[in-house]
Protein backbone atom coordinates (compact mmCIF):
# COMPACT_ATOMS: atom_id res chain seq x y z
CA UNK A 1 0.00 0.00 0.00
CA UNK A 2 2.53 2.62 0.80
CA UNK A 3 4.80 1.47 -2.51
CA UNK A 4 1.20 2.34 -4.16
CA UNK A 5 0.22 5.50 -3.14
CA UNK A 6 4.42 6.65 -3.54
CA UNK A 7 4.17 5.61 -7.50
CA UNK A 8 0.72 6.84 -7.90
CA UNK A 9 0.77 10.20 -5.81
CA UNK A 10 0.16 12.68 -8.51
CA UNK A 11 -2.87 10.32 -10.10
CA UNK A 12 -4.26 10.35 -6.69
CA UNK A 13 -3.66 13.68 -6.28
CA UNK A 14 -5.57 14.96 -9.31
CA UNK A 15 -8.33 12.10 -9.76
CA UNK A 16 -9.00 11.53 -5.95
CA UNK A 17 -7.65 14.20 -4.09
CA UNK A 18 -5.43 12.23 -1.84
CA UNK A 19 -4.99 14.46 1.50
CA UNK A 20 -1.82 14.57 3.43
CA UNK A 21 -3.25 13.43 6.52
CA UNK A 22 -4.85 9.97 4.74
CA UNK A 23 -1.35 8.70 3.71
CA UNK A 24 -0.33 9.86 7.35
CA UNK A 25 -3.06 7.63 8.12
CA UNK A 26 -1.59 4.43 5.99
CA UNK A 27 1.53 5.07 7.11
CA UNK A 28 0.28 4.95 10.71
CA UNK A 29 -1.44 2.12 10.37
CA UNK A 30 2.08 0.71 8.99
CA UNK A 31 4.06 1.84 12.31
CA UNK A 32 1.32 0.20 14.30
CA UNK A 33 2.07 -3.21 12.63
CA UNK A 34 5.78 -3.41 12.90
CA UNK A 35 5.23 -2.29 16.74
CA UNK A 36 2.94 -5.09 16.85
CA UNK A 37 5.36 -7.57 14.94
CA UNK A 38 7.75 -6.33 17.29
CA UNK A 39 5.46 -7.62 20.38
CA UNK A 40 4.76 -10.74 18.69
CA UNK A 41 8.34 -11.80 17.69
CA UNK A 42 10.40 -9.55 20.74
CA UNK A 43 12.83 -8.98 17.54
CA UNK A 44 14.04 -5.05 17.67
CA UNK A 45 13.98 -4.57 14.06
CA UNK A 46 10.80 -4.82 13.50
CA UNK A 47 10.59 -1.36 16.31
CA UNK A 48 13.26 0.67 14.36
CA UNK A 49 10.85 0.19 11.20
CA UNK A 50 7.82 1.59 13.74
CA UNK A 51 9.68 4.59 14.50
CA UNK A 52 10.57 5.23 11.14
CA UNK A 53 7.38 5.50 9.62
CA UNK A 54 6.12 7.20 12.98
CA UNK A 55 8.82 9.57 12.21
CA UNK A 56 7.70 10.07 8.58
CA UNK A 57 4.63 11.50 9.96
CA UNK A 58 5.82 13.90 11.88
CA UNK A 59 8.98 15.17 10.23
CA UNK A 60 6.89 15.89 7.36
CA UNK A 61 3.73 17.33 8.54
CA UNK A 62 0.96 14.63 7.40
CA UNK A 63 -1.46 15.63 10.42
CA UNK A 64 -0.34 18.85 10.48
CA UNK A 65 -3.85 20.51 9.57
CA UNK A 66 -6.04 17.36 10.86
CA UNK A 67 -7.32 20.67 13.02
CA UNK A 68 -8.64 22.28 10.05
CA UNK A 69 -11.19 19.51 8.72
CA UNK A 70 -13.37 19.72 11.45
CA UNK A 71 -13.63 16.06 12.37
CA UNK A 72 -12.94 14.79 15.76
CA UNK A 73 -12.30 11.13 14.56
CA UNK A 74 -9.55 12.83 12.74
CA UNK A 75 -7.73 14.68 16.09
CA UNK A 76 -8.77 11.20 17.77
CA UNK A 77 -6.64 9.20 15.39
CA UNK A 78 -4.09 12.08 15.52
CA UNK A 79 -3.85 11.35 19.20
CA UNK A 80 -3.68 7.85 19.26
CA UNK A 81 -0.74 8.21 16.90
CA UNK A 82 1.13 10.40 19.36
CA UNK A 83 0.19 8.31 21.52
CA UNK A 84 1.68 4.96 20.31
CA UNK A 85 4.82 7.06 19.37
CA UNK A 86 5.95 7.99 22.44
CA UNK A 87 5.58 4.12 23.40
CA UNK A 88 7.55 3.22 20.10
CA UNK A 89 10.73 5.92 21.74
CA UNK A 90 10.61 4.79 25.10
CA UNK A 91 11.04 1.44 24.55
CA UNK A 92 13.68 2.60 22.00
CA UNK A 93 15.16 5.18 25.14
CA UNK A 94 15.22 7.70 22.67
CA UNK A 95 14.15 9.99 25.72
CA UNK A 96 15.07 13.62 24.40
CA UNK A 97 12.29 12.70 21.66
CA UNK A 98 9.87 11.66 24.36
CA UNK A 99 9.94 14.80 25.90
CA UNK A 100 9.15 16.69 22.79
CA UNK A 101 6.44 14.55 21.87
CA UNK A 102 5.07 14.50 25.14
CA UNK A 103 4.72 18.21 24.95
CA UNK A 104 3.08 18.38 21.34
CA UNK A 105 0.82 15.44 22.68
CA UNK A 106 -0.29 17.46 25.72
CA UNK A 107 -0.88 20.92 23.49
CA UNK A 108 -2.66 18.80 20.67
CA UNK A 109 -5.35 17.40 23.46
CA UNK A 110 -5.82 20.77 25.04
CA UNK A 111 -6.85 21.82 21.65
CA UNK A 112 -9.11 18.39 20.89
CA UNK A 113 -10.85 19.26 23.84
CA UNK A 114 -11.15 23.14 23.54
CA UNK A 115 -12.70 23.01 20.18
CA UNK A 116 -14.85 19.64 20.57
CA UNK A 117 -15.65 19.39 24.10
CA UNK A 118 -15.31 15.74 23.64
CA UNK A 119 -17.11 13.25 26.47
CA UNK A 120 -13.69 11.33 26.30
CA UNK A 121 -11.72 14.25 27.73
CA UNK A 122 -11.02 12.98 30.83
CA UNK A 123 -9.53 9.73 29.42
CA UNK A 124 -7.02 11.67 27.37
CA UNK A 125 -6.04 13.76 30.05
CA UNK A 126 -5.77 10.72 31.55
CA UNK A 127 -3.54 9.37 29.29
CA UNK A 128 -1.47 12.16 29.20
CA UNK A 129 -0.71 12.27 33.03
CA UNK A 130 0.00 8.79 32.72
CA UNK A 131 3.11 8.76 30.41
CA UNK A 132 4.37 12.48 32.43
CA UNK A 133 4.55 9.98 35.71
CA UNK A 134 5.86 6.85 33.50
CA UNK A 135 8.36 9.28 32.61
CA UNK A 136 9.21 10.81 35.55
CA UNK A 137 9.32 7.61 37.24
CA UNK A 138 12.19 6.29 34.74
CA UNK A 139 14.05 9.43 35.42
CA UNK A 140 13.83 9.13 39.54
CA UNK A 141 17.76 8.41 38.87
CA UNK A 142 20.05 10.46 36.86
CA UNK A 143 23.72 9.41 36.10
CA UNK A 144 25.72 12.35 35.24
CA UNK A 145 28.55 12.46 32.39
CA UNK A 146 31.65 13.73 33.24
CA UNK A 147 30.66 17.44 31.88
CA UNK A 148 27.38 17.25 34.01
CA UNK A 149 25.39 16.06 31.16
CA UNK A 150 22.33 13.76 31.74
CA UNK A 151 23.12 10.17 30.14
CA UNK A 152 20.63 7.61 29.15
CA UNK A 153 20.62 4.84 30.59
CA UNK A 154 20.61 1.59 28.07
CA UNK A 155 19.11 -1.52 29.93
CA UNK A 156 19.37 -3.73 26.89
CA UNK A 157 22.45 -6.06 26.50
CA UNK A 158 24.88 -5.16 24.20
CA UNK A 159 28.70 -6.52 23.70
CA UNK A 160 30.06 -4.42 26.57
CA UNK A 161 27.74 -5.73 29.53
CA UNK A 162 27.17 -9.13 28.18
CA UNK A 163 30.13 -11.49 28.86
CA UNK A 164 30.71 -14.82 26.76
CA UNK A 165 29.13 -17.79 28.39
CA UNK A 166 31.39 -20.58 28.53
CA UNK A 167 30.29 -23.95 27.22
CA UNK A 168 29.61 -26.80 29.99
CA UNK A 169 28.74 -30.01 29.25
CA UNK A 170 27.11 -30.92 26.20
CA UNK A 171 25.89 -27.70 24.79
CA UNK A 172 24.00 -24.14 26.07
CA UNK A 173 20.81 -23.88 28.02
CA UNK A 174 18.65 -20.73 26.22
CA UNK A 175 16.50 -18.68 26.92
CA UNK A 176 13.65 -18.98 24.89
CA UNK A 177 10.20 -17.74 26.68
CA UNK A 178 9.58 -14.99 29.32
CA UNK A 179 6.69 -13.99 30.84
CA UNK A 180 6.36 -10.78 32.65
CA UNK A 181 3.66 -10.09 34.74
CA UNK A 182 2.48 -7.26 36.58
CA UNK A 183 -0.12 -7.02 39.32
CA UNK A 184 0.46 -4.66 41.81
CA UNK A 185 -2.28 -2.90 43.04
CA UNK A 186 -0.70 0.87 42.32
CA UNK A 187 1.91 0.41 39.60
CA UNK A 188 3.32 3.37 37.57
CA UNK A 189 2.42 2.51 34.00
CA UNK A 190 1.59 3.77 30.62
CA UNK A 191 -1.04 1.70 28.89
CA UNK A 192 -0.93 -2.12 30.08
CA UNK A 193 2.87 -1.52 30.77
CA UNK A 194 4.04 -0.79 33.95
CA UNK A 195 7.36 0.70 34.96
CA UNK A 196 9.35 -2.44 36.23
CA UNK A 197 7.49 -4.23 33.39
CA UNK A 198 9.38 -1.73 30.94
CA UNK A 199 12.66 -2.45 32.24
CA UNK A 200 12.47 -5.85 32.28
CA UNK A 201 11.58 -6.88 28.85
CA UNK A 202 14.54 -4.71 27.82
CA UNK A 203 17.09 -6.49 30.48
CA UNK A 204 15.78 -9.44 28.10
CA UNK A 205 16.96 -7.77 24.15
CA UNK A 206 19.98 -7.23 23.33
CA UNK A 207 20.44 -3.79 22.06
CA UNK A 208 19.69 -2.96 18.42
CA UNK A 209 22.30 0.02 18.69
CA UNK A 210 25.23 -2.17 20.29
CA UNK A 211 27.32 -0.40 17.31
CA UNK A 212 27.23 2.17 20.50
CA UNK A 213 25.77 5.32 17.93
CA UNK A 214 29.17 4.61 15.96
CA UNK A 215 31.86 4.89 18.01
CA UNK A 216 33.19 1.00 18.14
CA UNK A 217 36.08 2.31 16.86
CA UNK A 218 37.32 3.96 19.98
CA UNK A 219 36.10 0.54 21.84
CA UNK A 220 38.87 -1.92 22.12
CA UNK A 221 36.50 -5.04 21.88
CA UNK A 222 36.75 -7.52 18.79
CA UNK A 223 33.36 -8.14 19.98
CA UNK A 224 32.18 -5.03 18.13
CA UNK A 225 33.81 -5.59 15.25
CA UNK A 226 31.64 -6.26 11.83
CA UNK A 227 28.47 -4.89 13.33
CA UNK A 228 27.06 -2.20 10.57
CA UNK A 229 27.12 1.27 12.20
CA UNK A 230 23.36 2.61 13.01
CA UNK A 231 21.76 6.53 12.45
CA UNK A 232 18.96 7.31 14.79
CA UNK A 233 17.49 3.93 15.45
CA UNK A 234 18.19 2.97 11.27
CA UNK A 235 20.54 1.31 9.09
CA UNK A 236 22.78 3.82 8.30
CA UNK A 237 21.26 3.24 4.29
CA UNK A 238 17.92 4.17 5.78
CA UNK A 239 15.83 7.27 6.19
CA UNK A 240 12.49 8.64 7.33
CA UNK A 241 11.33 9.94 4.80
CA UNK A 242 8.74 8.85 2.29
CA UNK A 243 10.62 5.36 1.40
CA UNK A 244 10.49 4.78 5.24
CA UNK A 245 10.92 1.29 5.75
CA UNK A 246 11.30 0.29 2.06
CA UNK A 247 14.25 -1.35 3.50
CA UNK A 248 11.96 -4.22 5.52
CA UNK A 249 13.15 -6.47 7.49
CA UNK A 250 15.92 -7.93 5.47
CA UNK A 251 18.23 -4.95 6.55
CA UNK A 252 18.82 -5.96 10.29
CA UNK A 253 22.57 -6.17 10.37
CA UNK A 254 24.38 -9.85 10.66
CA UNK A 255 23.23 -12.94 11.64
CA UNK A 256 22.99 -13.25 15.85
CA UNK A 257 20.69 -15.03 18.67
CA UNK A 258 17.33 -14.19 18.40
CA UNK A 259 15.79 -12.21 21.95
CA UNK A 260 13.35 -14.81 24.48
CA UNK A 261 9.78 -14.29 22.65
CA UNK A 262 8.08 -12.42 25.53
CA UNK A 263 4.43 -12.18 26.95
CA UNK A 264 3.20 -9.43 28.77
CA UNK A 265 0.65 -9.54 31.07
CA UNK A 266 -0.78 -6.64 32.83
CA UNK A 267 -3.39 -7.78 36.11
CA UNK A 268 -4.37 -10.91 33.96
CA UNK A 269 -6.93 -13.22 34.86
CA UNK A 270 -5.56 -16.65 36.76
CA UNK A 271 -7.01 -18.23 33.31
CA UNK A 272 -5.23 -15.87 31.39
CA UNK A 273 -2.20 -16.40 32.87
CA UNK A 274 -2.49 -20.01 33.29
CA UNK A 275 -3.09 -20.45 29.51
CA UNK A 276 -0.01 -18.30 28.23
CA UNK A 277 2.15 -20.35 30.41
CA UNK A 278 0.74 -23.35 29.25
CA UNK A 279 1.62 -21.83 25.54
CA UNK A 280 5.18 -20.47 27.12
CA UNK A 281 6.08 -24.71 28.27
CA UNK A 282 4.37 -26.05 25.07
CA UNK A 283 6.72 -23.82 22.97
CA UNK A 284 10.24 -24.00 24.55
CA UNK A 285 12.73 -26.40 23.15
CA UNK A 286 14.25 -29.50 25.06
CA UNK A 287 17.39 -27.38 25.82
CA UNK A 288 15.33 -24.43 26.20
CA UNK A 289 14.47 -22.57 29.21
CA UNK A 290 11.13 -20.00 30.58
CA UNK A 291 11.50 -17.19 32.98
CA UNK A 292 8.34 -15.84 35.03
CA UNK A 293 8.80 -12.45 36.17
CA UNK A 294 6.26 -11.25 38.42
CA UNK A 295 5.39 -8.26 40.71
CA UNK A 296 2.54 -8.17 42.73
CA UNK A 297 1.88 -6.98 45.82
CA UNK A 298 2.85 -9.12 49.03
CA UNK A 299 1.00 -9.72 52.43
CA UNK A 300 2.17 -7.70 54.87
CA UNK A 301 2.38 -8.85 58.51
CA UNK A 302 2.78 -7.11 62.07
CA UNK A 303 6.11 -7.82 62.67
CA UNK A 304 5.44 -7.57 66.68
CA UNK A 305 2.74 -10.74 66.33
CA UNK A 306 4.99 -12.51 63.93
CA UNK A 307 8.64 -11.78 64.74
CA UNK A 308 9.52 -15.29 66.61
CA UNK A 309 8.01 -17.18 63.29
CA UNK A 310 9.93 -14.67 61.14
CA UNK A 311 13.31 -16.31 63.46
CA UNK A 312 12.41 -19.59 63.83
CA UNK A 313 11.57 -19.66 60.12
CA UNK A 314 15.05 -18.03 59.52
CA UNK A 315 16.87 -20.52 61.57
CA UNK A 316 15.69 -22.97 60.09
CA UNK A 317 16.49 -22.13 56.85
CA UNK A 318 20.02 -21.47 58.03
CA UNK A 319 20.41 -24.82 59.18
CA UNK A 320 18.95 -26.22 56.14
CA UNK A 321 21.65 -24.47 54.10
CA UNK A 322 24.67 -25.42 56.07
CA UNK A 323 23.75 -29.04 55.87
CA UNK A 324 23.52 -28.66 52.19
CA UNK A 325 27.03 -27.15 51.93
CA UNK A 326 28.34 -29.96 53.93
Amino acid sequence: MWKFQQQHRQKLDELYGLKRWQIGEVASKIGQLYHLYYLRSSELHYLTESFAFFSAIRTRGYYSKASKEERPDLMVKKLRYYARFILVCLLLRKMKLVHELLREFSKQVEEYTAVYDPEDQSEWDMVVQEIREFVEGEALLNVLNPDSTATVLKHRLSPLNNPQVEKCGSGYMQLSEVLIVGNCYEQTRFSELSLDMYRMLQTLERDPLDTLHGSTTSVPNSRLSGLGSLENGLPASGHANDEAGSNGASGCGPTRPHNPHKYLLYKPTFSQFNTVIAAAFKDVSATGAVLLYISADGIRTPTAKYGDERKRFLTCFTELLLISAG
